[in-house]
């Protein structure tokens, strides 16, 4: 059975990205989706599904 990791940094590193995202969609609209991997990438990894 494998330890349990803290997942403190990726909650972290996923509203990074998520602020991120929200500031692109209303700077600049049409770059947006360019944050929109690190955004699901790092949720995946604070809920522990990767």
């Amino acid at each position: 059975m494998e330890a349990k990791q803290s997942t403190a940094k990726y909650w972290a590193l996923c509203f990074f990205w998520l602020a991120a995202m929200i500031t692109l969609l209303f700077v600049y609209r049409e770059f947006f989706w360019l944050a929109l991997p690190g955004t699901v990438t790092y949720f995946a990894k604070a809920m522990d599904i990767m």
